[in-house]
């Protein structure tokens, strides 16, 4: 007996909410590898696309402006980021990932994405288009909701 689509939805969700929960535990075994906290560990995701601004950080962890500071300076400390000038503009500081931080994430990272492209080989591109479409949207989802919460007043 075929189940409704009601069923297949539900069951999507609760696998999406598994996968979610297991990225989380992987990422909070990463931090604790490297000796860092999530929040820490959130700023080197971000860095791994390249250099960004302390505002630029902060804003990506949630942290305010002095808890930003400290965390560039732990990552620092780690020798896992550096402070830099901005090409640009001289009197911009930039925090990038230093050659041991990307080689110490990738150590943990890169495993993970190289088994990744095996478990896509079997879908072909018209079905790859349409899962990144999916992961687009369900991405603007959250971030409306993320914005949604910012908004809103703190129940504490």
């Amino acid at each position: 007996m075929a189940r409704s689509r009601q069923t297949v939805v539900g069951e999507l969700g609760a696998a999406l909410q598994r996968y979610q929960r297991s990225v989380q535990a992987f990422d909070d075994a990463a931090a604790r590898h490297l000796g860092i906290g999530p929040a820490d560990l959130r700023c080197l995701d971000w860095l791994v696309d390249g250099p960004r601004t302390a505002g630029q950080l902060s804003e990506a962890t949630g942290l305010r402006p002095a808890a930003t500071t400290a965390m560039i300076d732990r990552l620092t400390a780690k020798g896992l980021v550096e402070r830099i000038a901005s090409d640009t503009d001289r009197r911009q500081v930039l925090v990038q990932m230093t050659p041991a931080g990307q080689e110490q994430t990738w150590a943990i990272y890169g495993p993970l994405a190289d088994e990744g492209p095996r478990l896509l080989a079997r879908f072909t591109v018209a079905e790859l288009e349409r899962m990144l479409d999916q992961f687009e949207e369900m991405r603007a989802v959250t971030d409306r909701h993320r914005e949604r919460l910012r908004a809103a007043r703190p129940l504490s």
